[in-house]
């Protein structure tokens, strides 16, 4: 597999960096791994999360326009069902009466839960290291930040927490939730989040190793670059409005 990585990576142009113009498309990518069946099924998977988050923030009423791809567009608009993989265990143990599958206080967790364990099994069976690394941090920053709003707000932390077991043993998120919180709005606070990610990549990214696990890296970075491109595009947008005169 390297051999063939080899030739596929040095076609990758290369990427700037955060907030930089994204040179390939998600679907760009995609198409260009297409030949290599694991690089394929471990990419989809990171692109879903992305997809996921925009499948949020539209039922949420706060974006109009869906870049996704995985999902289509009516799953992504809660049209039609998603993958079983992500709702199917929920619904059995529910439909069993299982005690156990009580409904969590923010539903959606049920879905990144399985989201998260869909990636796990994924990792084990492509023997990925990045992506296996890659879920544990997700998995570790997201209740990280469960913890301290939780905490802000007096609540129980646990009844909040998604797939703890997954979560990395030896991840410090201190300073960077101290950056966060003092953060003066919540795109700055997403901006210190994902410089989070791209500080951990640089250390994480199996770089020239011609690996699945170098492109399944290289995707990240690309997720994160169209996440920030489709986020400047909406911000200049809500500035152009809001300077635009009003018509007397």
């Amino acid at each position: 597999m390297p051999g063939q990585n080899y030739f596929l990576i040095n076609a990758l142009p290369t990427l700037g960096e955060l907030g930089g113009t994204p040179p390939l498309k998600p679907t760009q990518l995609l198409e260009h791994i297409s030949d290599n069946a694991a690089a394929t099924a471990l990419v989809e998977f990171l692109f879903l999360g992305d997809d996921l988050l925009q499948r949020q923030g539209g039922l949420a009423g706060e974006i109009t326009e869906l870049n996704v791809c995985v999902l289509t567009e009516a799953q992504a608009r809660d049209e039609q069902p998603l993958p079983n993989y992500l709702v199917g265990a929920q619904q059995t143990k529910d439909e069993a009466g299982d005690e156990s599958a009580t409904r969590r206080i923010i539903q959606e967790d049920d879905l990144w839960e399985a989201y998260y364990h869909h990636g796990s099994q994924l990792a084990r069976r492509w023997s990925s290291q990045f992506l296996s690394a890659w879920v544990g941090f997700e998995v570790g920053l997201r209740n990280a930040l469960a913890v301290a709003r939780s905490q802000a707000l007096g609540l129980e932390s646990d009844d909040y927490l998604v797939a703890p077991e997954l979560a990395g043993d030896t991840q410090d998120f201190d300073s960077l939730l101290n950056e966060w919180t003092s953060a003066q709005t919540p795109l700055l606070g997403l901006r210190v989040l994902d410089n989070g990610r791209w500080h951990w990549l640089a250390q994480n990214d199996f770089w020239f190793t011609f690996k699945n696990d170098e492109l399944v890296a290289y995707a990240v970075r690309i997720m994160l670059l169209n996440r920030w491109d489709r986020l400047s595009h909406v911000e200049r947008g809500n500035s152009a409005t809001a300077n635009k005169p009003k018509s007397e």
